[in-house]
């Protein structure tokens, strides 16, 4: 198992990619803080995890509070003594042309996005420098490469995630903690439940391997990231997108 005993925090961690996050690292031997402003979401990914016989504790967390970000990461040091990964995965859309979108709409995606990305890593950074060891993984997009249409503000704050995690590879390299950025490409997760067939088959049709990825392969990428295996791996930013960018 190559994250035995490592003490790994994800954020959003109550559904789709988040859970499945939880799960596999889990399943490498990690404990888990599975962290996400929906408790009631939560209860599957704990149930999951208990069932493999793995660790799990649940936190409730709005992830654009400072302080409750804060209060995270120091309960996280006080069940385990330590924090090995941060994973900051939550983040919402709130789509609209430029023409249409309007202040809140921008604010909430920006606060969520961009702000808490950098609350909870702000949080854990002081416990991985005095461990001189550390990981953190930050989940960014295709999106925030390459643009998108309807998404301003989504491809704002996932260009803003990448701009963020090469920073912290270089301020953090030298006191052992890595820093790298996935971006996932068009993945079946929940949020295209509501999505006509058409428009779905169209999006596969842009994919070379001709098909949606599963929650299950950002995981696993997650998974090498966080473990010594990627010992070398900093600063970096990993598309995980079936080759739809090409």
């Amino acid at each position: 198992m190559k994250l035995k005993d490592k003490v790994a925090i994800i954020t959003g961690a109550g559904k789709d990619i988040g859970q499945a996050m939880a799960y596999k690292f889990a399943l490498e031997g990690a404990r888990i803080v599975a962290c996400d402003v929906d408790a009631g979401a939560l209860e599957a990914t704990a149930k999951r995890i208990a069932g493999l016989g793995g660790e799990v504790t649940t936190l409730r967390l709005d992830i654009t509070d400072p302080a409750a970000a804060a209060a995270m990461a120091e309960s996280a040091v006080v069940r385990y003594g330590g924090i090995d990964c941060l994973v900051n995965n939550a983040g919402i859309v709130k789509d609209a042309q430029l023409k249409d979108m309007t202040v809140e709409q921008w604010d909430a995606v920006v606060a969520v996005n961009l702000t808490g990305t950098y609350n909870c890593a702000r949080a854990v950074v002081g416990t991985m420098l005095r461990q001189n060891s550390g990981v953190i993984i930050n989940l960014s997009s295709i999106v925030g490469l390459y643009g998108n249409f309807g998404q301003t503000n989504y491809a704002a704050t996932k260009s803003g995630v990448i701009g963020m995690t090469k920073s912290w590879a270089k301020e953090l390299g030298k006191k052992g903690i890595r820093a790298n950025a996935i971006c996932p490409g068009f993945i079946g997760t929940a949020i295209l439940g509501s999505v006509p067939e058409k428009v779905i088959s169209a999006m596969e049709s842009r994919i070379p391997m001709g098909r949606l990825g599963r929650p299950e392969e950002v995981a696993s990428v997650a998974a090498f990231l966080a473990s010594d295996e990627a010992s070398y791996v900093n600063g970096a930013v990993i598309e995980v997108s079936g080759g739809v960018t090409l």
